[in-house]
């Protein structure tokens, strides 16, 4: 148990060695720009909080994010093949953040985002929604089993008269 605590120890100090700085707190590695959103939340914020991933998303991601959708037509802002991309490289950019922070992702914040960004570009968009079939449909789809039902009824009763001969 001792070797793994020292190797766990001296695993962390190559780390900190490796990215220059040490932080007070345990920061992501899976980005080469994670020391630099590390670094931020220390010299502002003293740590890692919501609130500075709030700031990071307002000033990193959502900017870049609603640049590209306003250079697009109004119009082309509800088909999905022009804005996926767009959505998608949001949804990266929040995420990358987070993990970096070692912040839990998808969390609230970045839902109350998604939500923003829904109802200031998307609310116009028209929805799919279901709606009834004609009368017809509705009539002819009803109709058929009540009309099916006496028909079995019959050839079960026929059947069974026929096929044991004792009935």
């Amino acid at each position: 148990m001792k070797g793994a605590v020292g190797f766990i120890g001296v695993f962390l100090s190559f780390l900190s060695e490796v990215f220059g700085s040490q932080l007070p707190f345990a920061c992501g590695i899976n980005s080469p720009t994670c020391p630099n959103y590390c670094n931020l939340c220390v010299d502002v914020f003293g740590k890692p909080t919501m609130e500075c991933l709030s700031a990071l998303f307002s000033h990193l991601c959502l900017p870049v994010f609603t640049d590209s959708i306003r250079s697009l037509n109004t119009t082309d802002w509800c088909v999905w093949d022009k804005v996926s991309s767009l959505y998608s490289n949001f949804s990266l950019c929040t995420e990358e953040i987070s993990d970096c922070l070692l912040i839990p992702w998808p969390n609230s914040l970045v839902e109350a985002f998604f939500v923003n960004i829904h109802s200031e570009f998307f609310k116009k968009c028209p929805t799919e929604e279901f709606s009834d079939p004609p009368p017809a449909i509705v009539f002819a789809l009803v109709i058929t089993p009540i009309c099916l039902i006496p028909v079995m009824v019959s050839l079960v009763v026929l059947k069974t008269k026929n096929g044991d001969g004792a009935s």
